[in-house]
């Protein structure tokens, strides 16, 4: 019975003094990077609380902070490519409520938790899919820095009418299912393959054209030889050729000069 009277009795205590507290502490705090929702009542306001200290009539108005601080929010999302290939995309969203309008957002939206849940989550997804739909999936990886603009417009677009800053969007990571993936490496082996097969066609083609013009520039010379070769070039090559030497050949009894000895 004792230990019920002290119970009840500390009871008393702390509702009196949250009471006199709430009585006597007409003041809302703001901290800094945000901003105060004052409401009356449980109405929103127009007037906003800047950082600092405030005075307000307790019972009648209530204060709910926002941060307006930039918030990093990281979202893994999917979509399809213009060529229906599934995209797998890590997204980081820099974004922040516009200060001057925590007011509206508070009413419209909620807090930070809510404006996540239901504003920034499904934006992402939804301009994402808008954005991956009008890019194949080659030309996601090739033109990564235009889907990255693109999606950056939209999403500004889309969040700046429900009061929110989008300060940065980056495109963590992107991929695709591991069955387009095999596909891509198997069609990369394909063209290295094909570029090795028409490199040796190639070689081959000139290595024989290359052949068919010695050949042709051999016959050349040696027709050009034959039509300019007259008794003087002959005569004259046996004299440079000849050693001094009187190379003898005894046909019918007479001694004859083997002119061809001289031409060799």
């Amino acid at each position: 019975m004792h230990n019920k009277k002290t119970f009840n009795k500390t009871i008393r205590i702390i509702l009196t003094l949250a009471l006199v507290g709430i009585i006597f502490f007409p003041f809302a705090f703001v901290q800094a990077g945000e901003r105060g929702v004052l409401m009356y009542f449980g109405r929103v306001e127009d007037k906003i609380l800047p950082e600092g200290i405030h005075f307000i009539i307790p019972l009648i108005n209530t204060v709910k902070n926002l941060s307006v601080r930039v918030e990093k929010q990281e979202i893994s999302a999917e979509a399809s490519s213009k060529d229906l290939q599934e995209v797998y995309a890590d997204v980081a969203l820099n974004w922040h409520i516009v200060p001057e309008e925590v007011n509206i957002i508070y009413q419209q939206i909620g807090d930070e938790v809510q404006i996540i849940d239901k504003i920034i989550n499904p934006a992402v997804e939804e301009v994402l899919k808008a954005v991956m739909a009008q890019y194949t999936a080659e030309e996601i990886i090739t033109k990564r820095s235009e889907v990255k603009a693109g999606v950056d417009e939209l999403l500004t677009t889309r969040l700046t009418s429900y009061h929110i800053n989008v300060d940065d969007i980056s495109l963590v990571h992107v991929h695709f299912s591991d069955r387009f993936m095999d596909a891509v490496e198997a069609k990369q082996v394909a063209e290295q393959d094909a570029k090795r097969a028409d490199y040796v066609a190639l070689k081959a083609i000139k290595e024989a054209e290359a052949k068919v013009n010695l050949a042709r520039g051999e016959a050349e010379s040696q027709r050009l030889i034959k039509e300019n070769l007259t008794p003087d070039i002959i005569r004259k090559q046996t004299v440079d050729k000849w050693d001094g030497q009187l190379p003898k050949i005894v046909n019918g009894g007479d001694l004859k000069f083997d002119v061809g000895q001289f031409m060799k």
